[in-house]
């Protein structure tokens, strides 16, 4: 592995056409998870599920909590999705009068899951022997309807929605000389405005900030803990790529391809770690400060976390981020575990 700055051909810019993540080697995530509510009310919303003796129909997406990711590591999309959906429906037998109701409740829809698993059920708001055979019909009938339509957004979500995350490489544009010039002119000239306007909006508002409190718990010591944050081949290791770290006071960290980077403020080893910290896609030149309180008790290390200045629309992805690329992250690179009380 070539060392920061030292010639890796993966972080020359001449290499990709637009000079941006070059050769897809950077880490970046994109949101699915606004996107993928959408996706899912579309696709079952007013679903119709009949045959020559029931009629069926999904009225309502009442719930759909989650969350969904698209990952680009290395050129390769990672996909993380887990969903818990709860579905009302209205159905009558032909011919029959009584209407019945009630919900459908699909409560792990995820990566590690095939669709064709994932467990559907079915309930009644009242019982009655019409109501019965409807909830049967939905059981037997109505599980590969859903199913089918749950397909649709995990193919969406691959297809649809990543577009755009994986970028040509310089060798994969096929362009004649006269075009390439014409496009690389107009691209210039639309940067240089956005640019522009980027550096006018950021200068000329305020940002609505807000404090994150968290804390986690982990089967190590506190020095192993500081470790696995300070010492550069552990960083590695648990964040899968090159970093950059200087472990002291004013000593620069970058990590997962520059888009989280920042200053240390203070160090002591086993018990505290304060940083400046910010997320690339961050207001430019805004920074948080991160506070971690390393507390080792008898069988277990909690460490406290204090972060201030995290920008209000940014507040709920830092703490997920937090907890997955982090915490998670350690505790199955290292071994640290989770602690239950």
């Amino acid at each position: 592995m070539a060392k920061w700055g030292e010639g890796d051909p993966r972080w020359i810019v001449e290499e990709r056409p637009d000079a941006t993540n070059v050769n897809n080697w950077h880490w970046t995530e994109k949101n699915a998870c606004g996107w993928s509510v959408e996706k899912i009310k579309e696709l079952l919303n007013n679903l119709k599920i009949e045959n020559d003796i029931a009629k069926c129909k999904i009225t309502e997406v009442e719930k759909c909590e989650g969350e969904a990711v698209a990952n680009n590591r290395k050129g390769k999309l990672i996909f993380f999705y887990e969903w818990d959906i709860v579905l009302k429906w209205t159905g009558t037998l032909e011919g029959g009068d009584k209407e019945a109701e009630g919900t459908i409740n699909i409560p792990n829809l995820s990566e590690e899951n095939d669709v064709s698993e994932i467990d559907i059920v079915v309930s009644l708001k009242n019982s009655n022997p019409e109501a019965d055979k409807l909830k049967e019909f939905l059981l037997k009938e109505g599980k590969d309807v859903i199913r089918e339509q749950l397909s649709k957004y995990v193919i969406a979500l691959k297809e649809e929605f990543s577009k755009g995350m994986i970028l040509p490489k310089k060798d994969e544009v096929k362009t004649t000389k006269n075009d390439a010039v014409a496009s690389l002119s107009a691209g210039f000239n639309k940067q240089v405005h956005m640019n522009h306007t980027e550096k006018n909006e950021v200068r000329g508002c305020k940002i609505s900030t807000t404090t994150l409190e968290f804390s986690e718990k982990f089967q190590c010591t506190g020095e192993e803990f500081y470790n696995a944050m300070t010492v550069t081949e552990m960083v590695q290791a648990f964040t899968h790529g090159p970093v950059k770290l200087e472990a002291k006071k004013d000593g620069k960290f970058e990590l997962f391809g520059g888009n989280v980077h920042g200053v240390f403020l203070e160090l002591i080893p086993g018990e505290k770690i304060v940083q400046r910290w910010r997320f690339k896609r961050w207001p430019a030149e805004h920074y948080s400060n991160v506070t971690l309180k390393i507390e080792q008790r008898d069988d277990h290390t909690e460490v406290k976390v204090v972060q201030t200045g995290v920008p209000q629309n940014e507040a709920d992805s830092t703490k997920e981020n937090w907890e997955r690329y982090y915490w998670e992250a350690m505790k199955r690179t290292f071994g640290f575990g989770s602690f239950f009380v």
